[in-house]
């Protein structure tokens, strides 16, 4: 891989060997590339920048061109295990939109976002600046991400939208957060379903 992303390890743990993945924003296909290696998935990849996408095709990654803004239309119910967003939710217009297609789409939905709330992050604006850091690399003017949110944010939205949180894990520089990941935690990783598993 080009780059170590503890979040890969996370998302192949909730991945059974053999599956059918899809993984939306998937760049140069790396994560499809390391669940191919460790977990053996029939994986494709959706990306929108013709540059990932020849990267991917370079990878030997299945990959098809579309804007996920305009919905998943050209999949069927239920066709995927799992669809995967690991850090786009936040360059996402229609969140709402996109969350409930990976929820039609597939039997679960993994994404992965960097927490607004982050403490760093509140010190900057307290300092009147906008927080660049690791899991929000962008200066406020070159940024592709369009929305700004917290780890409560996004379980309020979960809460409004009958969205099931299966399991949900925080990240402070690769460390596990268990207590206040709202203010500790510079990224969240969460399995959504729309229904409570049966033991």
């Amino acid at each position: 891989m080009a780059a170590y992303r503890y979040d890969y390890e996370v998302i192949a743990q909730w991945i059974e060997p053999a599956e059918k993945v899809l993984d939306l924003g998937c760049g140069d296909g790396d994560l499809l590339r390391y669940l191919g290696e460790a977990r053996q998935v029939c994986g494709y990849g959706v990306e929108n920048d013709p540059d990932k996408i020849v990267a991917c095709v370079r990878n030997g990654i299945n990959v098809i061109q579309a804007d996920m803004n305009h919905g998943l239309a050209g999949f069927s119910d239920g066709f995927f295990d799992h669809v995967i967003m690991s850090l786009s939710l936040q360059a996402m217009h229609n969140t709402q939109g996109i969350l409930a297609e990976m929820l039609r789409v597939g039997r679960e939905a993994v994404v992965s976002f960097p927490n607004f709330g982050y403490w760093r992050h509140r010190q900057s604006i307290l300092n009147g600046r906008m927080p660049v850091s690791e899991s929000l690399p962008y200066q406020w003017f070159d940024t592709p991400n369009v929305r700004f949110f917290t780890i409560a944010d996004f379980e309020a939205l979960c809460a409004d939208n009958d969205i099931v949180i299966r399991q949900r894990l925080a990240f402070d520089e690769g460390k596990a957060i268990i207590d206040e990941p709202n203010f500790l935690a510079s990224v969240a990783v969460y399995r959504l379903g729309r229904e409570l598993e049966r033991g």
